[in-house]
């Protein structure tokens, strides 16, 4: 929210019909499928290693999400496709950083 609401705001500029609070509950089941990811099949409980692996998914889904957003334009921005796979690399990232080292603080 504070990513693309605050510091990139022109990159999706707002319309009427914005709904915080579901781009509220986008991210909390995006943070709670990587909570389930890491601490039933993955086993990840250090900064560290949730951060690394939260890149490589994080980049992995912003690439994957940018595609679908060129096909529904049919032509692919090549500064917006970039700078969207690069905030997802980083919240991401962070995400699984923090989450990880949730995990491992509760065990």
């Amino acid at each position: 929210m504070v990513v693309y609401g605050i510091l990139f705001k022109d990159l999706y500029p707002s319309n009427a019909g914005e709904s915080m609070l579901f781009i509220f509950l986008g991210c909390l089941f995006y943070a709670l499928v990587f909570s389930l990811i890491y601490s039933r099949w993955a086993g990840v409980s250090t900064f560290k290693s949730g951060a690394v692996i939260g890149f490589i998914l994080g980049t992995l889904y912003a690439s994957s999400m940018s595609f679908f957003m060129a096909s529904s334009s049919g032509t692919l921005d090549t500064e917006r496709f970039i700078t969207e796979i690069l905030i997802g690399m980083v919240t991401t990232g962070l995400m699984g950083g923090v989450i990880a080292w949730t995990i491992g603080k509760a065990k």
